[in-house]
Order: structure tokens, then C-alpha cells, then sequence
């Protein structure tokens, strides 16, 4: 039985998505027409949401798609590739997705602080993946590249007082969960 020889292809990626702890969208790039309606879209994620929110996998093939996943708190992360991509790859993705957010948030990682910050978080989409092609998986190149300024790298002069208030409540809440 002769196998088709499959052409290595360069747009590896065919969806990033992040989802709440409810399993509703926050940010959702498709990258082909592989759901090409708005409703296949909102569809294809809760039937993602509800296979992966209470399983402790980190990879799940659906709908013929290959999804490697991660969650942290209140937030769901999602590389989607076709069933013949490298896994690897799209969990490198997957990895600099996650700690390229992680470091734009700070410890404070949770769906409020993610929405204050939702315009870091599509620039870093868009750093990561060009029209469904990695073009980074580097979460240090990411953030530079962004030109995004994590709560490390920002002055405390340079803080408003809300900014202080909220790190030193913070610094407090992870002492006392040590």
C-alpha cells in the first residue's frame, strides 16, 4: 500500500487560543479556514474546553487536530496544528506562549490582570506566529521584540501608586502561601 509523501510545510500552526476558567474565549486566532465560522470557532473550543479542563494531559488529538494545552488559575492555553505536524514544535510554541504571558503578568496570573494587559498579550501573539508560521518560540525574544515592559524590568519611581499597591499586595499573598 503506497503512503502519499507529505510535503513538509511551513504554516504549522492552525489556531491560538486562551480561555478562561469557564471555558469562554479571551483570545482566539485562527489562522486558516479550517473553522471558517465564527460558530464552527465557539463550537470547536467548548468541545476543546470540556475534553481538557478537567484532564491533567498536556496533548489531545480532536476533530482530526493535533491541541497541546496548559492552565494556570483561571486560564486555559491552546496551540492547535494538523494531525501531521511535529508535536514538538507545537509545544515549543505552546511553552513560549505560556511564559512570555507568564512574564508580562508577573505572579499575578490570573483573568482580571490578563485583561488590564490584553494588548501585550496580542503582541505576543503576533510575535510568536505570522499567519499560522512560528516565527519565535523564545519567550526572552518574544518580550524583547514586543518591546513589552514586565513588572521586573520597570523602575519603582517609575510605578504609579496603584502599580506599588498591587506588587507589594502581591509580594504579601505568595509570603503567606509559602
Amino acid at each position: 500500500m503506497d503512503h502519499p509523501i507529505v510535503e513538509p510545510n511551513m504554516y504549522a500552526i492552525k489556531a491560538m487560543l486562551i480561555l478562561d476558567g469557564d471555558g469562554n474565549r479571551l483570545i482566539a486566532k485562527y489562522y486558516d479556514e479550517t473553522f471558517p465560522l465564527v460558530k464552527e470557532q465557539k463550537t470547536f473550543e467548548r468541545n476543546l474546553f470540556n475534553k481538557t479542563s478537567k484532564g491533567s494531559g498536556e496533548i489531545i488529538l480532536i476533530d482530526g487536530l493535533t491541541c497541546v494545552y496548559k492552565s494556570n488559575v483561571d486560564l486555559f492555553f491552546y496551540v492547535i496544528g494538523s494531525n501531521k505536524v511535529n508535536e514538538l514544535l507545537l509545544t515549543q510554541t505552546l511553552t513560549c506562549l505560556y511564559e512570555s504571558v507568564q512574564k508580562v503578568l508577573g505572579k499575578c496570573f490570573e483573568k482580571r490582570v490578563f485583561m488590564d494587559n490584553l494588548g501585550s498579550i496580542f503582541l505576543i501573539l503576533d510575535e510568536i506566529v505570522d499567519s499560522g508560521i512560528v516565527c519565535e518560540t523564545d519567550s526572552r525574544s518574544v518580550i524583547q521584540r514586543a518591546s513589552i515592559r514586565t513588572e521586573e524590568q520597570q523602575p519603582l519611581g517609575e510605578q504609579t501608586v496603584a502599580q506599588v499597591l498591587l506588587s507589594a499586595k502581591e509580594q504579601l499573598k505568595w509570603s503567606l502561601l509559602k
